[in-house]
Protein backbone atom coordinates (compact mmCIF):
# COMPACT_ATOMS: atom_id res chain seq x y z
CA UNK A 1 0.00 0.00 0.00
CA UNK A 2 1.14 3.51 -0.80
CA UNK A 3 -0.48 5.40 2.05
CA UNK A 4 1.16 8.80 2.68
CA UNK A 5 3.93 8.18 0.15
CA UNK A 6 4.50 11.45 -1.71
CA UNK A 7 7.52 10.66 -3.86
CA UNK A 8 7.06 9.57 -7.48
CA UNK A 9 9.56 6.98 -8.62
CA UNK A 10 9.33 7.41 -12.41
CA UNK A 11 10.63 3.84 -12.75
CA UNK A 12 14.16 5.05 -11.94
CA UNK A 13 16.76 4.57 -9.26
CA UNK A 14 17.39 7.31 -6.71
CA UNK A 15 20.41 8.61 -8.60
CA UNK A 16 18.55 8.70 -11.91
CA UNK A 17 15.63 10.55 -10.30
CA UNK A 18 18.01 13.12 -8.83
CA UNK A 19 19.70 13.57 -12.21
CA UNK A 20 16.30 14.07 -13.87
CA UNK A 21 15.30 16.62 -11.25
CA UNK A 22 18.58 18.53 -11.55
CA UNK A 23 18.32 18.60 -15.33
CA UNK A 24 14.74 19.88 -15.28
CA UNK A 25 15.57 22.48 -12.62
CA UNK A 26 18.61 23.68 -14.57
CA UNK A 27 16.55 24.07 -17.74
CA UNK A 28 13.78 25.89 -15.91
CA UNK A 29 16.16 28.35 -14.25
CA UNK A 30 18.06 29.10 -17.47
CA UNK A 31 15.03 29.31 -19.80
CA UNK A 32 12.41 30.37 -17.21
CA UNK A 33 9.73 28.16 -18.75
CA UNK A 34 9.83 24.61 -20.12
CA UNK A 35 7.42 22.05 -21.52
CA UNK A 36 7.53 18.62 -19.93
CA UNK A 37 5.11 15.93 -18.81
CA UNK A 38 2.57 16.88 -16.16
CA UNK A 39 3.91 14.44 -13.58
CA UNK A 40 7.47 15.67 -13.98
CA UNK A 41 6.32 19.29 -13.74
CA UNK A 42 4.46 18.61 -10.51
CA UNK A 43 7.49 16.79 -9.11
CA UNK A 44 9.79 19.64 -10.13
CA UNK A 45 7.60 22.31 -8.54
CA UNK A 46 8.47 21.45 -4.92
CA UNK A 47 12.19 21.16 -5.71
CA UNK A 48 12.29 24.58 -7.40
CA UNK A 49 10.34 26.24 -4.59
CA UNK A 50 12.87 24.96 -2.05
CA UNK A 51 15.71 26.34 -4.18
CA UNK A 52 14.03 29.75 -4.44
CA UNK A 53 13.58 29.82 -0.66
CA UNK A 54 17.31 29.22 -0.32
CA UNK A 55 17.92 32.04 -2.78
CA UNK A 56 15.72 34.39 -0.79
CA UNK A 57 17.87 33.83 2.30
CA UNK A 58 20.93 34.68 0.23
CA UNK A 59 23.61 33.79 2.78
CA UNK A 60 26.69 31.69 2.13
CA UNK A 61 25.26 28.55 3.74
CA UNK A 62 22.19 28.77 1.48
CA UNK A 63 24.36 29.20 -1.58
CA UNK A 64 26.44 26.14 -0.63
CA UNK A 65 23.28 24.11 -0.02
CA UNK A 66 21.95 25.16 -3.43
CA UNK A 67 25.25 24.10 -5.01
CA UNK A 68 24.85 20.68 -3.37
CA UNK A 69 21.37 20.29 -4.83
CA UNK A 70 22.19 21.86 -8.19
CA UNK A 71 25.94 21.58 -8.92
CA UNK A 72 26.24 24.29 -11.58
CA UNK A 73 27.67 27.65 -10.51
CA UNK A 74 26.17 29.57 -13.43
CA UNK A 75 22.68 28.32 -12.62
CA UNK A 76 23.00 28.99 -8.89
CA UNK A 77 24.29 32.49 -9.62
CA UNK A 78 21.26 33.24 -11.81
CA UNK A 79 18.96 31.77 -9.16
CA UNK A 80 20.40 33.92 -6.37
CA UNK A 81 20.91 37.16 -8.33
CA UNK A 82 17.98 37.29 -10.78
CA UNK A 83 15.19 34.89 -9.92
CA UNK A 84 14.98 34.86 -6.11
CA UNK A 85 14.94 38.68 -5.69
CA UNK A 86 11.77 38.78 -7.82
CA UNK A 87 9.95 36.84 -5.11
CA UNK A 88 11.18 38.76 -2.02
CA UNK A 89 7.62 39.80 -1.05
CA UNK A 90 6.01 36.49 -1.97
CA UNK A 91 5.69 33.68 0.58
CA UNK A 92 5.23 30.78 -1.83
CA UNK A 93 3.78 29.70 -5.16
CA UNK A 94 6.74 30.79 -7.27
CA UNK A 95 6.01 28.53 -10.25
CA UNK A 96 2.86 27.59 -12.09
CA UNK A 97 2.06 24.41 -13.96
CA UNK A 98 -0.29 24.87 -16.92
CA UNK A 99 -1.65 21.77 -18.63
CA UNK A 100 -1.41 21.91 -22.40
CA UNK A 101 -4.29 20.67 -24.58
CA UNK A 102 -2.13 18.50 -26.84
CA UNK A 103 -0.38 15.29 -25.88
CA UNK A 104 3.10 14.06 -26.73
CA UNK A 105 3.14 12.45 -30.14
CA UNK A 106 5.12 9.31 -29.39
CA UNK A 107 3.44 7.94 -26.29
CA UNK A 108 0.48 10.23 -25.68
CA UNK A 109 1.80 11.61 -22.40
CA UNK A 110 0.02 14.67 -21.02
CA UNK A 111 2.20 17.76 -21.41
CA UNK A 112 2.46 20.83 -19.20
CA UNK A 113 4.18 24.19 -19.29
CA UNK A 114 6.01 25.05 -16.08
CA UNK A 115 7.08 28.66 -15.61
CA UNK A 116 7.89 31.23 -12.96
CA UNK A 117 5.05 33.43 -11.81
CA UNK A 118 5.66 37.03 -12.88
Amino acid sequence: MRHRVKKKKFDRTKEQRLALLRSLARSLILQESIITTTERAKYLRSFIEKLINLGKKGDLASRRRALELLPDRKVVKKLFEEISPRFKERTGGYVRVLKLPNRRRGDGAELSLIEFVE
